[in-house]
């Protein structure tokens, strides 16, 4: 079983944090297909937390199709479905991208700036080099100041 860490301090709802570790252990395969969970009573023991907590924890997994819980006998990994695994990639990504996106436009870029950005690292990735590269200036996007980061 993964560990889980808990953290009262987050801001994010315990139940949540449960769920999103098992998830992405899920995910990252370190718990297999068919591999039993602590159940919902030994879980909450460990973590010191209500049994509702794991309990809602469990459920949201199964709702997500993640696990299944098998009344009397406990709590199983389901196959990682493909389009499962995809859409839940899909939607981490879209998150990330919406709060870079809000962080450009508090920095007062342009959409072309954004767009820029954006290619500059997908091309940066395309050639094995995933690192992060410093903000990239669409070659238009010189306001007529000569200040970086402003629009027309």
């Amino acid at each position: 079983m993964v560990r889980i860490v808990i953290s009262n301090a987050s801001g994010r709802p315990i139940y949540e944090q449960i769920a999103g570790q098992i998830r992405a252990a899920i995910m990252a395969g370190e718990l297999a297909e068919g591999e039993r969970l602590p159940s919902i009573r030994a879980l909450a023991r460990d973590l010191r937390v209500s049994v509702i907590t794991t309990t809602r924890a469990y459920a949201d997994l199964a709702a997500e199709g993640f696990v299944t819980n098998v009344q009397g006998k406990g709590s199983y990994v389901l196959a990682r479905d493909a389009e499962l695994v995809r859409e839940h990639v899909l939607g981490e990504v879209e998150r990330h991208l919406s709060a870079a996106i809000d962080a450009a436009r508090a920095g007062r870029l342009s959409d072309a700036e954004i767009r820029a950005s954006v290619e500059a690292l997908l091309t940066a990735d395309e050639g094995g080099d995933s690192r992060s590269h410093g903000p990239t200036r669409a070659p238009d996007e010189q306001s007529d100041h000569g200040h970086p980061g402003e629009d027309r």
